[in-house]
């Protein structure tokens, strides 16, 4: 039986902690025996495991010390709290998730093997889009670019999930070609339980939990009637994720879209950067049209409330949610970066855009909702081609490809 240690440095739920949720049940089911370390974050993604694996003996480690930013003080008593959950768990392998993790966890593991010489742990980690490429100052990017390529060879392998990211590891001479693995992200959408459309707009209606919170936004003034259209996007608020794009799209769409209907935007998750969000929102007198309901639990259930689904991001890695608003059969429009070029072909299964390009995301919104027929088929057709083009993207082949990591001698799946 082959013991399994996750680190992952953030608490909360993003990307990185849904391939965690995914993989880990899948893996227990094997007898696999597992372990959980996380650090900064609301908790959810401790949360989440109490409530989906009750049936499974899984520890859980929280590491407080272990934080997103540089942090030298944090950083170092983080080391050595990794340092003594390994030495408890002693772990075949060690999985670990994001930059933070991935430096400090296989330097533990270097420390540990300068003790225990005769005692190999086989370091894998999964990186969901390269911090590196966030939008932070210049020097903070260079010390994370070498954070990576330092510790790239205390890893025996590094998972990425798109072939963009692949590409960049090599071009930057991060780690050598046969030390990655290419793993997609993938869904069942047989278990997406999407609400029907007008009872997930029922719901959005009178259960967001931020909303009711909000002076700005009070619930009541979130109606959608038979004559609303809705664009929405389902994300954390970071600035990665270019929700200010999304404001300002949705300041240009009511002077190029005359409808009759009225139009709604509306964004469900939270993070950082919401008291900025709001000011935007509110200087552009958009308060009764662009909503921040917050986090809601099993957001994409609420999928099929929206008329067109966007992705602003100004980075990504390998968006989850693109995949389940395809197969809630939601047109799409997306920009183009990280992996959504591989899942998306632009003018086939969805529009591609630039990042931060609010102009091009308001043209591309008007289009869909305006019933302008593109590129010589219509909206339907994007949205069946979206539904083939999911056949690539299965849980299944994910899971079982990274269990083929985690077992293997070298990177090949």
């Amino acid at each position: 039986m082959k013991r399994v240690l996750f680190i992952i440095t953030q608490s909360e739920i993003g990307g990185a902690q849904r391939y965690l949720l995914e993989l880990v049940p899948y893996l227990a089911q094997k007898a696999y025996e597992i372990a959980v370390a996380a650090g900064e974050g609301d908790g959810e993604l401790f949360k989440q495991i109490d409530l989906r694996f009750t049936i499974y003996d899984l520890r859980k480690y929280y590491v407080p010390q272990l934080v997103r930013r540089l942090s030298p003080i944090k950083d170092f008593r983080a080391l050595f709290r990794i340092l003594s959950i390994i030495k408890k768990e002693k772990p075949d392998v060690l999985f670990l998730q994001s930059t933070k993790a991935g430096f400090l966890g296989s330097f533990a593991v270097k420390l540990y093997r300068i003790q225990h010489t005769t005692y190999n742990i086989r370091v894998v980690y999964r990186i969901g889009g390269w911090s590196f490429r966030d939008p932070r100052p210049w020097w903070m990017n260079k010390i994370l670019f070498w954070m990576e390529k330092i510790s790239a060879r205390w890893k025996d392998v590094i998972i990425v999930n798109s072939e963009f990211d692949r590409k960049i590891a090599v071009e930057k001479k991060i780690a050598p070609p046969d030390k990655i693995a290419k793993i997609y992200n993938g869904i069942d959408p047989t278990s997406l339980n999407f609400l029907p459309r007008e009872q997930a707009r029922q719901k959005l209606t009178t259960n967001p939990p931020a909303v009711a919170k909000l002076k700005l936004w009070p619930a009541a003034n979130l109606q959608l009637t038979t004559n609303s259209r809705v664009v929405g996007t389902i994300t954390n608020l970071y600035a990665t994720k270019g929700i200010e794009y999304l404001i300002h799209a949705a300041r240009i769409l009511p002077s190029i879209l005359h409808t009759p209907y009225s139009i709604l935007f509306i964004v469900i998750g939270e993070g950082r950067e919401r008291p900025k969000l709001e000011a935007l929102i509110k200087r552009y007198n958009l308060e009764n049209s662009f909503f921040l309901v917050g986090r809601m639990p099993n957001a994409s259930q609420y999928l099929k409330s929206f008329d067109v689904f966007v992705l602003p991001s100004a980075k990504e890695g390998f968006p989850w949610v693109l995949l389940e608003a395809m197969a809630a059969d939601v047109p799409l429009v997306a920009t183009n970066v990280g992996a959504v070029p591989e899942i998306i072909e632009d003018g086939k299964e969805g529009f591609l855009i630039p990042p931060k390009d609010s102009n091009a995301l308001a043209q591309k919104i008007r289009t869909l909702l305006a019933d302008v027929v593109p590129f010589n088929h219509d909206r339907d057709q994007m949205v069946r081609n979206a539904q083939e083009k999911l056949k690539k993207f299965t849980l299944q082949k994910m899971l079982e490809k990274s269990e083929r990591v985690i077992t293997s001698t070298n990177s090949h799946v």
